[in-house]
């Protein structure tokens, strides 16, 4: 029972040292292809769906599409790295860097369910609450990452509460908004990641 214990409080201990440290796991070049793709996605919409407002099964395809790319990605290398590090507190900060970026996924792809099903008039509105979520993601993140963050978070809140009061009507699911949102964020989110955690160090 005391052994047990013990390594109870060693967990614990690691946990709480891991939540003090900076995850240096999210590179800037993978942020940035995410970006790319960003740009790419709203330059296939703005050729092939013409009116997203009445086609937005095509337009969900699409942008979901690009999500899970990302996601697959990041996710990807993060497991990579943590499999190539030696290090128990790399991977301990890799699964607290899930743990708080998670929910916010969930929610999203929740909330994305539930308006296809029951509210397809209101999907006009999925930008705007994705951007939100994502920065509730990115400000739960903020501790362990580098402090300027705080700005990708505050770009895509803003940015979510700026489609829901302007882009409507005709300007409703524009490609535009999604480069704006999302494209620019994940620029602003790669320059800061490499400034602060790349540039001094090189590459790892």
């Amino acid at each position: 029972m005391q052994l047990r214990e013990a390594l109870s409080q060693i967990t614990e201990i690691r946990s709480r040292i891991a939540q003090t440290e900076t995850f240096r796991g999210y590179r800037s070049a993978t942020t940035a292809f995410s970006g790319m793709l960003a740009i790419v996605a709203a330059t296939i919409q703005s050729v092939w769906i013409e009116n997203p407002t009445e086609r937005y099964g095509e337009f969900l395809c699409l942008w979901i599409g690009v999500a899970v790319i990302s996601l697959v990605v990041t996710a990807t290398e993060l497991v990579v790295r943590s499999y190539r590090s030696s290090s128990a507190m790399s991977v301990e900060l890799t699964r607290l860097a899930i743990l708080q970026f998670l929910p916010c996924l969930v929610a999203g792809g929740l909330l994305t369910y539930v308006f296809v099903l029951y509210s397809t008039e209101s999907i006009w509105m999925l930008p705007g609450l994705w951007a939100v979520l994502f920065s509730l993601g990115v400000f739960a993140s903020c501790r362990l990452l580098p402090s300027p963050i705080v700005w990708v978070g505050t770009h895509y809140l803003i940015s979510g509460i700026l489609c829901l009061v302007l882009a409507r009507g005709t300007a409703a699911l524009s490609p535009m908004s999604m480069v704006v949102t999302f494209g620019l964020g994940q620029f602003l989110s790669a320059s800061i990641l490499y400034s602060t955690l790349e540039r001094s160090r090189g590459p790892s």
